[in-house]
């Protein structure tokens, strides 16, 4: 399996997270990345909240209105 391509990249780290993380053998690359990944996500999701905001709060107030769709079906 082909893994993806990696690149170089400096950053600057606390003095004191950098030896606490190399005391116990941490993975920095591999510890950097989850942490990006996760403020990806973060980011990604924090956007699409912002950009269908207004779509939510229209389906929210139909539903308000006129309630869910096929609710006498419903067997809960």
């Amino acid at each position: 399996m082909a893994h993806p391509a990696k690149r170089s990249t400096s950053m600057s780290l606390d003095a004191a997270v950098l030896d606490e993380a190399r005391r116990l053998g941490i993975n920095l690359s591999q510890a950097a990345e989850r942490g990006v990944l996760a403020a990806i996500r973060a980011e990604r999701a924090r956007l699409w909240k912002q950009e269908n905001a207004g779509a939510v709060a229209d389906y929210n107030s139909f539903i308000e209105a006129d309630g869910v769709p096929l609710a006498e079906f419903r067997k809960f």
